[in-house]
């Protein structure tokens, strides 16, 4: 019998990683055919709309268990107002790769996150361990070609995400931001997540208690020690206002979602509702469960939590955000979040894992319809030529003038579309536990 893993993401890739009680049998074999039947019968048991799901599904009208989660999750889960599948998060991946990425913040690509602007590619962050860093591509330049052809022309063609899951070196030629140009022959490999690239004490003036500022880029189990120094650090300051910015964090594990509201939300609410996770009718007596906020040593006492947000914060970091909502005064700065208020149990098989999207999560309030995403309230716009978190990055400088102010300054303009980076074996969980195809593309 195998374990259950249960997780929330995004993105990306949002719940808490962790183990149910919960086993399901081992496939009769590893066979194509042994893995389809697997997959199907678990969808039949723990898939969040089960109750949509015909009872006569052939596994001989899919070719593999990994199409036949997503046809069969896409085909029959529920569509939206336009026709479109809600369920865009369901998957088959690897078991390996799940394990690297969620219990060491590790992945095999290039280690950067992008998205379209303008009709081009643009960068929107490094990671500092990966090959991409070490080949000098940084946030804000721009695609000019890859391997010769251009953005247009692949994107017209396989597209971006087959393109990068297909070559392991690829040729890049790009624009500086002061409009130099460069190549660079990078190499996937072994990139490792920095969860909390940066984190800093806000001066906001005479009289008014410093903010606090946390780049949160994963909710990966590497987090977890990290939270404690960082709030350690605010308390000694004299922080009340915290300013967390997850603009390109699709999710990863509940537990650490769960142990991030602890130190935001656990002062005052210790013991009181986090968030309420709900099963199919099927699983809802033996699972359906609510966390509650547990206060900590370095728990903090809040004034404002003040979230920076684009359409890639998704999954935990929007757990997060909308649990602390009933109790806190939550600020959302930047843009609509990504909307995925279900997650994804895991369930190992044949060196593989299947994520089917089973639960739903809601606040204390009950809130938990955010397909389209939770509303911002302070617009403002990514500016690429702007390090993330830098004094004159619009998101920081709207965030700041609402701990100085308590309102919002004018909106700073649009953004581009959002795609990132993380493991190509993800299709974008939200789990209590898994990360995502990561949007729109995965690199």
């Amino acid at each position: 019998m195998r374990k259950i893993l249960v997780f929330v993401f995004s993105a990306v890739f949002v719940a808490g990683c962790g183990s149910s009680d919960e086993t399901f049998g081992e496939p009769s074999s590893c066979s194509n055919d042994g893995q389809k039947a697997f997959v199907l019968d678990a969808l039949y048991d723990w898939y969040l709309w089960n109750d949509l799901l015909p009872a006569n599904i052939d596994i001989a009208d899919y070719a593999t268990p990994e199409s036949l989660v997503v046809e069969v999750t896409t085909t029959y889960g529920p569509q939206d107002a336009l026709g479109d599948p809600v369920d865009r998060f369901s998957s088959v991946g690897s078991l390996q790769a799940d394990q690297e990425f969620f219990g060491e913040g590790r992945y095999e690509g290039f280690g950067f996150s992008w998205r379209e602007e303008g009709g081009e590619m643009r960068m929107t962050g490094v990671f500092t361990s990966s090959p991409a860093f070490a080949a000098g591509i940084a946030r804000g330049q721009t695609v000019i070609t890859l391997d010769n052809r251009s953005y247009d022309n692949i994107v017209a063609n396989e597209g971006i995400g087959t393109f990068f899951d297909n070559n392991d070196t690829v040729e890049f030629a790009m624009r500086e931001l002061d409009g130099s140009t460069f190549v660079a022959q990078i190499t996937k490999d072994i990139v490792t997540i920095d969860p909390v690239p940066q984190t800093r004490i806000i001066d906001l003036g005479p009289g008014v208690p410093p903010g606090g500022y946390m780049e949160l880029r994963s909710f990966i189990s590497t987090a977890d020690p990290v939270f404690d120094q960082v709030f350690a650090d605010f308390i000694a300051a004299g922080v009340r206002d915290v300013i967390i910015d997850m603009r390109y964090n699709g999710g990863g594990l509940v537990d650490t979602a769960e142990l991030l509201g602890d130190y935001l939300g656990g002062f005052a609410n210790d013991g009181l509702v986090f968030s309420n996770t709900e099963y199919n009718a099927d699983r809802a007596a033996a699972n359906n469960s609510s966390s509650f906020f547990s206060r900590r040593g370095n728990s903090i006492d809040i004034t404002r939590f003040i979230v920076i947000a684009t359409q890639s914060t998704a999954s935990a970091s929007e757990l997060v955000t909308n649990s602390l909502d009933p109790y806190a005064d939550v600020w959302i700065v930047g843009d609509n979040t990504f909307g995925k208020p279900v997650g994804q149990v895991g369930i190992p098989f044949c060196e593989k894992i299947l994520r089917p999207t089973s639960f739903r999560t809601t606040n204390a309030d009950g809130f938990g319809d955010y397909f389209d995403g939770l509303p911002v309230d302070c617009p403002a716009a990514d500016v690429l030529d702007f390090p993330v978190g830098s004094d004159n990055d619009p998101n920081l400088v709207a965030a700041v003038s609402i701990s100085e102010t308590g309102g919002c300054p004018v909106a700073a303009g649009a953004q581009g579309q959002m795609a990132v980076e993380l493991m190509p074996e993800i299709r974008y969980p939200e789990v209590r536990g898994n990360a995502a195809r990561e949007l729109a593309g995965a690199f």
